[in-house]
Formats: C-alpha cells, structure tokens, sequence
C-alpha cells in the first residue's frame, strides 16, 4: 500500500476511536465496590476480569509500528449498560479479609473448593495425621473410616460454604451449657485459610460433635471416677454410629438432641436448668445476711427477718429473739444435723436460707450427669429407688402407679447405685448374713459375748472355704422380716420388709447396711407380681396370710426391672423443682471432677 492510503487509514481510525470514547464514558454505570460479588471460581481458580492496559506517559516514545499493516477495525457500536462491565480495582480480596467475613458471615464463600478441600482431607484424615486433632482411640479409627468412605468429601463443607448442619452443629456446641456440659470442651474451628486449613477445620468440628454426643449419651465422667458401687452396664454409643447419624441428618440440632436421656424426669432438670440460668441475673431477695451469732434473748436487726422466713409471729419492729422464735430455730437446726442450741450461727442461717441459684444450678447439672449414666431404655415396667429421697415408685407401661417409702445405706455403708432385674419374691426368708457384717460386726461381738449368736437366734456352721457361715432363720425377728425381693446384683443387695417400723417415721433414713427396706412389703410384693405373673396374682392380703408358715418363692415370668438411684435434685408432679440432702457426697465430687 502507498504511504498516502496508509495515512489516510490511520486518521480514520483514530478519527472513530475519538467519537466512541465518549459514548463510552456516558454508558459506563457509577461502580459500587461494596456491593459487588466477590470474583466467580471454576475448580477453586479466581477468574479474574482482564485489566486495562496501562496509559502511556506523555513522555513515553511511539510505538514502534510492525511491517505488516494492521487488518481494518469492525465499526464500534456504543454499548448498553447491560453489556459494559466496569473493571474492578481489587481482583481479589486478601486472605485476613476472607477470614473475617467467614467469622461474621459463615454462608459467605470460603477460599478454597471441595475438590481442593477433599484433596486435603485425604491426607489430613490418614491415622497418623488425626493423632494431633483426636486424642480417642476409638474416635480417630471411625474418622479415618467416615472420610475413607465418603471419598473424604467434606462433611461440613458444600460447595464452598458452610453447611446449614455445620451452623447448627456449631450453635449447639457453643450453647453446650444448656445441656449441663462445657462449651470449652468441644472446640469450633474458625473454617478460615486455604485448602488445608479448611480441611483439618472439617475434621476438628466431626470430632467435637463426635465428643459432644458422646457426653449426651453417657456422660462427661466416668461414673466409677464418683463411686465403686456402681453398675448400670455399658451403652456408650458406637462412634460409627454417631457419624452415620450426623451425616444422614436433616435436623442436626434435632439430631444431638436425640442422644440425650429420652425420659420425662431428665428433660424436666433440662427446663429447670434453663429457668435458673435466666434467672442468674435477678439479685436474690429476702435472705438473711451473715453477722454475730444471735443469743436468745438479745436483739438483732435480722430477728424480723428471720421470723418472716420461718413463719414466726411478731412485729416488724420487735428486734427481740424471744421464745417463738427460739424453738423455731431449734426445729431447723434438728432437721438440718446440726446441734439444736438455737444460736443462730452462719451454719444455721445456711440451713434456713438454702442453697442459693449457682449451687441449685450445680445441683440440677450433677443430676443431670447421673441420669445419662442410666440405661436409655428403663423398661416399660420397672421400680425406681431414689435412695437421698428415701422413696420407691412403680411404674407400669410407663405410669407411675405405686409409691412407698425406704430405708438406705449409711453413708458407711451406701447402698450401690445399679440397674438390674427383679427375678423372684420370697415370703418368710431366711437370712444369709453377708461377710462383711460377719467379719466387721458379728465376730467382734463375739470375742466379748459367745452367746450371741444363740441369743439373736442365729445358726452357725463353717463352710468349706474354711468361713463362718451365720443364716437367720424365718421369724417374726428376722432382719428381713417377711417378704424379700430379689434382684441379682455382684453387690448382694435388695429390696426387703424389716420388723423395725419405726424408723420409717424419720425423714432421714440413711440407716441400713445397703440393702433397702420397704415400708409397705406386701403391697410392694402385690404390685410386682401383678406385672411378672398371668392373672390371678396374689394380693397383699393373701401375701400377709402366708407369713409365719414355710418359705414360699414366686419365681417371676415376665421379670420388672429394678433402677438404684441418686436425685439430689427433681421435679415433682407439680412441677416443682425439689432438692435433697447430698448425703453421699456425689453432687460435691461431680462438681469437683
């Protein structure tokens, strides 16, 4: 081409390019960067709009031109707004950003694919590498196991958000409190960073939702870490079975909340938990503040106070400790073991004012601990001994349909806590005096009195492992008095009548050697058989008429379950929260565990 035409082709060129400019310019919306959708991704690759290409300085040399002539330029068309994308300034935010929208917003993209995150669970997942994020065993081989089988897709991961489980999962486990547990326990990763941290992020929350409804189920303690004589069987959950269970969830809240004890009495402490922590705020009103000891006979400004909690009549303004209220504080350091002088000391005011809401919220959490140590399923018959209540109830197809009172174990010799099943009944039993009150009670009497053993009617003989054997036989003095109920158990303890009535009339009844007396036995035995035997069954008044004859056994077919228990703290039928005396020490050592 001549050097003319060439000229001419340029300076039209240009000519165009400067008419479009401006169109251009016009058309080109206003960018709202703090609106804008953060760069798509393809396989985790940041697909990055391309750039304008730098202005030249005005003091920059021409370009050089090529030989060849460049081909003509299509006519440019002005764009509509729909059609021109501003450039951005920011191609990508930095990584401290990223991290901080995941923490305010999770649902927002996280840095990294699935397929880069299942890249690096792969190696994250093998058994050498979960060492560092799962201290159990038994944890890190059913991990190892759930990702190997999942082609170590992540569980909490979706298409580079969090899932609606992961938050669910997550807000439970920060709310662990309302389950009598510790949110420190159960640690939430922050699903920050690349790939590999995103990875181990998967593997840290399994592992604490793994723990988490671990410790529903079971507990967080070791029930023999609290007391020896203990035995409610093994139900912990199989890990396996816990990831199936979060995996296939569609309700991953309604889903932990289903490794929780599944019975009334333990979602009553649940609710009454939730009502004390609410409560923790309110400041706590007409307790009697600590000072001197109050002498009768000398005043005090607490005196009318102390009259209003203990129902006592005076006047508001009489300071006077009189007589009234002398005997009333005499009957409230009785009941509360301490010695009945009636000065009023820090001891006695603790008795009349009670615990206070953080002790009843301790109370309630360490009941709530030992109910996940029952069995899941308490049957569908069954009796319940609640031993700091001193009570027993029956319950058929799951209606509480009987109640008496018991005698339990001295705090020296406690009555186990266990769960068996009750296999026969025995009217007019002999008694096999146990080792332990051979050796410790018995003998110890004898070295000062040979004749005790004729006197108290016992039989003696020595068996062929070379001990005393001693069997009270039937009788109106017999320790078990006239019907016995057995339950096999390794600790040799039951249920039984006793001829000493009488201390049935106290309201603390830890007296025995462990094993249970029953204030109404026949009626006991009649309830029981009614659920164990075809129709008919004996009556309590045909159960009294064999007393005093030949021992006679009723060996049960459908057999009732038998539940030993601790509830230092439950909710009544009136939905009243009731506390009792912690006799054996169970609620303090939780606490301290």
């Amino acid at each position: 081409m001549r050097k003319g035409g060439l000229d001419r082709l340029l300076a039209s060129t240009i000519l165009a390019a400067a008419v479009t400019l401006p169109v251009l310019a016009i058309a080109a919306p206003d960018r709202v960067e703090s609106v804008r959708p953060p760069p798509p991704s393809l396989n985790g690759q940041v697909l990055r709009h391309r750039a304008a290409p730098p202005a030249t300085p005005p003091d920059a040399p021409a370009p050089r031109q090529r030989d060849a002539a460049p081909e003509p330029l299509p006519p440019v068309a002005a764009p509509t707004a729909a059609a021109v994308e501003p450039a951005p300034t920011q191609v990508a935010a930095p990584r401290d950003a990223d991290n901080a929208g995941a923490k305010a917003m999770p649902d927002r993209l996280l840095a990294a694919s699935d397929a880069q995150i299942t890249a690096k669970l792969r190696d994250a997942a093998g058994a050498k590498q979960l060492d560092r994020h799962v201290e159990r065993v038994a944890d890190r081989k059913a991990i190892e196991s759930f990702y190997a089988a999942r082609g170590y897709a992540p569980l909490w991961i979706r298409e580079g958000r969090l899932t609606a489980n992961a938050k669910a999962a997550i807000a439970r486990l920060k709310s662990a409190e309302a389950d009598a547990l510790d949110p420190q326990d159960y640690p939430v990763p922050e699903f920050g960073g690349g790939a590999e941290a995103l990875a181990e992020g998967d593997i840290k929350l399994t592992n604490s939702v793994l723990t988490f409804a671990r410790h529903l189920q079971i507990g967080r303690i070791a029930p023999t870490r609290v007391t020896a004589d203990i035995d409610y069987g093994s139900h912990a959950p199989d890990p396996d079975d816990i990831l199936k269970r979060i995996a296939d969830s569609r309700d991953e809240d309604a889903t932990l909340e289903s490794f929780n004890p599944p019975n009334a009495s333990f979602k009553a402490l649940k609710e009454k938990l939730a009502e004390l922590r609410s409560n923790a705020s309110v400041p706590e009103t007409n307790r009697i503040p600590d000072g001197q000891i109050i002498k009768p006979g000398t005043k005090d400004a607490r005196v009318p106070l102390l009259r209003e909690k203990l129902g006592v009549h005076g006047k508001p303004s009489d300071l006077f400790y009189d007589k009234a209220l002398y005997n009333a504080i005499r009957n409230v350091q009785q009941r509360a073991d301490i010695k009945p002088t009636g000065l009023i000391d820090s001891k006695t005011i603790a008795a009349i004012n009670g615990p206070k809401q953080s002790q009843i919220a301790d109370h309630v959490m360490a009941n709530m601990e030992r109910w996940r140590w029952l069995p899941r399923d308490l049957g569908r018959n069954y009796a319940m001994v609640n031993i700091p209540d001193y009570t027993l109830k029956v319950s058929r197809d799951n209606q509480i349909v009987w109640r008496t009172k018991i005698v339990a174990g001295k705090p020296q010799t406690p009555t186990p806590l266990l769960t068996a099943v009750m296999d026969n009944v025995i009217v007019n039993p002999s008694w096999y005096v146990p080792q332990s009150i051979i050796q410790n009670e018995l003998l110890p009497l004898y070295a000062h009195d040979p004749n005790i053993f004729d006197r108290l009617g016992f039989e003696v003989k020595k068996g062929p492992d070379g001990h005393i054997n001693v069997v009270q036989p039937p009788g109106a003095a017999n320790a078990l008095g006239r019907i016995k109920f057995n339950f096999p158990n390794r600790f040799q303890v039951y249920l039984h009548d006793t001829p000493e009535k009488r201390l049935f009339a106290a309201d603390r009844r830890a007296l025995s050697h462990g094993c249970m007396r029953v204030e109404n036995p026949t009626k006991f035995g009649e309830v029981m058989l009614a659920m164990a035997l075809p129709a008919p069954t004996p009556t309590s008044a045909q159960l009294e008429r064999l007393v005093g004859h030949e021992e006679k056994t009723f060996k049960m077919v459908t057999r009732p379950m038998v539940h030993l228990t601790y509830q230092t703290a439950f909710v009544d039928d009136q939905g009243k929260l009731v506390l009792r005396d912690d006799i054996y020490g169970f609620d303090s050592r939780i606490r301290t565990i």
